[in-house]
């Protein structure tokens, strides 16, 4: 949704605004998903804030996010949500984070992806898969840059030359 143009999204606004008919068909019952990047700093902000407050990325309640990142959708000129009537008119029900993964998350990407592939885990080289990973804050290396994204990439080198 980050990627699409502003006020594009407004076009699907029929489908789930309150009408009880939309030619003929009832999408009342009907479940839209969204997937986007937006409001990801948002989100990294508030797990930083946890963590530099003593308290785990599993301590982070949905409340605890959910309206800044509402609001954070909504101004980021950036995001294919800016100014939209889905998220003024409170058409949009939750907004679900998905939380920067920490060092323990990388390793289990990386032992799935050993596992998936077929070779027995070679815990030496699942650390240093997962050390080579770059985190953030950089001194601190608390949470995964890119997720799991680069794995894959990375056991090519250690299993597949």
């Amino acid at each position: 949704m980050d990627k699409m143009h502003a006020g594009l999204i407004d076009s699907i606004k029929p489908f789930l605004d309150y009408y009880e008919l939309l030619d003929g068909v009832s999408y009342r019952q009907a479940i839209f998903i969204f997937l986007s990047n937006a409001g990801a700093e948002k989100i990294t902000e508030v797990a930083l804030d946890f963590w530099r407050n003593g308290r785990t990325r599993e301590d982070i309640q949905l409340t605890d996010i959910q309206n800044a990142l509402s609001v954070s959708v909504f101004n980021n000129k950036n995001s294919g949500f800016w100014h939209s009537t889905l998220i003024d008119k409170n058409l949009i029900d939750y907004f679900i984070p998905f939380l920067p993964l920490e060092y323990k998350h990388v390793k289990m990407c990386v032992r799935v992806e050993i596992e998936s592939r077929g070779y027995a885990v070679d815990e030496d080289i699942l650390t240093r898969i997962a050390d080579e990973m770059t985190y953030f804050p950089r001194e601190e290396r608390i949470y995964s840059d890119k997720g799991c994204k680069t794995v894959d990439a990375k056991l090519d080198y250690y299993y597949d030359f």
